[in-house]
């Protein structure tokens, strides 16, 4: 089982991590023990007179503390990457648990106004979205989301399809490409907007040709002098007015060059991550279309764009070096060290600025489609759905279709076909099921609109342009009441099945905001048009005088139910959709529960 490998992941990340922090430790002693050691070491070696000594000891002992600094930091990396492994396996045990996820649950793409995404809980706390994201970049998120929110061509939806499952097959990629990314989670700069921008400032150019050739030559003019000074004929001081004019010079010019700085240097080690994320795509040889195609997208000039990240971070932490004053001061005495790289970055830029900003929209989709990867996954008795491209001549077949956010020890399935009618007229008893249901098949179509697997052993249906009328509300703000939202709505249904032929609409007890009768007459003539613009749909109802529209429309309209049975005076709820029209209902039982006795109001 999937989540037992998880927890097996979780035992090794954690004696890994272990591991790395003793070593870690030991080598912060050697450090110090260096320091101290070789200190004292030379204190000796001083006495001893020998010069030659002195240096051979002085240099052995930079050469080790280096090797100790760079082993260190190559440590903490390891140790960074299993953590990042860690919390990756950790989150789907806990979301498994749970159902929270330590990724964006969509809260901000919550909109009342979206033909079906309120209703069917596809963003937000304990949503679809929520179970099935794993998109740690902005980008990502907003892709995913955007995948959730509007259905997709067939052939996208396919191509989608076979990615997944390709990655899916892979555990190792999959969760080492997650893991690479993870540290967006509390990264607050969304990078490809920030490149977007600094790419396009234009106060951001910098120097000119005959600059960049004397800071090319500025090294090797001072390198001569000194030579000179030393072999020929001394002119020490024309050499440091050379050395003193540079620094003048990169002073003059400081305030243009912290720009550059403050404005990318942030980001360096960011670049870095995802180059190590570009690398993982890079090297991988995916056979899927969607998979390829995204790869190559990665290379320009048969140079991978990993490269390219790898170039810019290096060049940010090298400028980065002007931070220490006197480190810094050196380097421009010597270099032109500000200059030289500020200079770099902006021929990087010119470069690469066209083709650079592709690969932030190539990791996004992989994220998204890593994301749906992870759902089939952990979740190998769900189906990959069969699409068909035209709604009027193909038909729904959903069989052992459940809800995707109820446990699967606790939800019911179901089986379902409109081939015989275009509308299905839901009537049950409270409780008994209908809004699920109606829910149950949303939220999978969705699914399937997006190139995931659904939750069924089989599910068949066209593309269809999803409208629901389910959790209508009044709007303090806008000044509206229920009746009027609802109305709002239902013109919004009519509208919509008007003008899409494709439309599906998914309508749960209209007009409860008026009395009895005008609900039961209102409601019977919006089905009346409905079928009357061969409109194609579900409606749930405790209205039981409305499945007499089945006579009247043969062919057309079919009669479900959800029931209940009453054994011992308890109410035994089954779940299941049954044809026909419902005959028990339970309102005055669930009454009598709290006090209220109907039978002698």
């Amino acid at each position: 089982m999937i989540y037992q490998t998880y927890q097996e992941h979780c035992k090794k990340a954690r004696t890994e991590i272990a591991r790395l922090t003793k070593v870690i430790n030991q080598n912060s002693f050697g450090r110090l023990f260096v320091i101290l050691g070789g200190g004292a070491a030379l204190f000796y070696a001083f006495q001893t007179n020998s010069v030659g000594f002195v240096f051979a000891l002085l240099l052995l002992i930079v050469l080790v503390f280096a090797f100790l600094i760079r082993r260190q930091s190559k440590l903490e990396k390891q140790r960074a990457a299993q953590e990042a492994y860690l919390k990756v396996n950790e989150n789907e045990c806990i979301l498994g648990d749970t159902g929270r996820s330590m990724y964006d649950n969509g809260e901000r793409f919550e909109d009342g106004k979206h033909p079906y995404s309120a209703d069917l809980d596809i963003f937000g706390t304990f949503s679809l979205f929520s179970l099935i994201n794993r998109c740690a970049t902005t980008l990502g998120v907003d892709m995913l989301a955007t995948w959730l929110m509007k259905a997709a061509t067939k052939t996208i939806i396919e191509e989608r399809q076979n990615a997944v499952a390709e990655i899916s097959r892979d555990l190792e990629w999959s969760q080492n490409f997650q893991a690479r990314l993870v540290f967006n989670l509390l990264q607050k700069t969304e990078v490809k907007s920030f490149l977007a921008r600094y790419f396009k400032d234009s106060s951001l150019n910098f120097g000119n040709a005959a600059m960049a050739w004397y800071v090319a030559v500025a090294p090797f003019l001072l390198l001569v002098a000194v030579l000179v000074s030393v072999f020929a004929y001394p002119i020490w001081t024309w050499v440091a007015l050379l050395g003193l004019s540079h620094l003048c010079w990169t002073l003059f010019l400081a305030g243009k060059v912290s720009l550059f700085s403050s404005r990318i240097d942030k980001i360096g080690q960011m670049l870095a991550a995802y180059a190590e994320g570009l690398e993982l795509i890079e090297n991988k040889a995916f056979e899927t279309t969607e998979n390829v195609r995204l790869k190559r997208a990665l290379y320009r000039e048969e140079k991978p764009l990993s490269l390219a990240f790898r170039e810019l971070s290096n060049l940010i932490n090298n400028l980065d070096a002007r931070n220490n004053i006197l480190v810094g001061a050196v380097l421009n005495v010597l270099f032109l060290w500000d200059f030289k790289y500020v200079l770099k970055i902006v021929k990087w830029k010119s470069r690469y600025a066209e083709n650079i900003l592709v690969a932030f929209d190539v990791i996004a989709s992989f994220e998204a489609l890593n994301s749906l990867a992870i759902l089939q996954r952990n979740h190998p008795t769900w189906t990959t759905p069969v699409l068909y491209p035209d709604p009027r001549n193909n038909k729904m077949t959903a069989l052992g279709v459940r809800h995707p956010l109820i446990p699967s020890n606790r939800a019911v399935a179901n089986d379902y076909t409109n081939g015989e009618h275009r509308i299905a007229l839901i009537t049950g008893s409270n409780m008994a099921g209908k809004s699920t249901f109606l829910r149950t098949i949303g939220i999978n179509a969705v699914l399937a609109y997006t190139g995931a697997v659904v939750c069924a052993t089989q599910f068949e249906l066209p593309i269809y342009q999803l409208i629901s009328y389910m959790r209508i509300k009044d709007s303090l703000n806008e000044s509206t009441s229920t009746f009027k939202a609802e109305l709002d709505r239902m013109k919004f249904i009519l509208d919509t099945v008007g003008r899409k032929t494709d439309s599906f609409f998914l309508i749960d007890e209209m007009l409860r905001g008026t009395n009895s009768v005008d609900k039961y007459l209102g409601s019977r003539a919006i089905i009346r048009k409905l079928l009357a613009m061969k409109g194609q749909g579900m409606v749930a109802t405790h209205d039981l005088q409305l499945a007499t529209l089945e006579e009247e429309n043969p062919g057309e309209l079919e009669n479900f139910h959800f029931d209940i049975q009453v054994v011992d005076g308890e109410m035994l709820f089954d779940y299941r959709l049954k044809n026909g029209r419902c005959t028990i209902f339970n309102a005055s039982l669930l009454l009598k529960g709290i006090g209220v006795d109907v039978d002698k109001a």
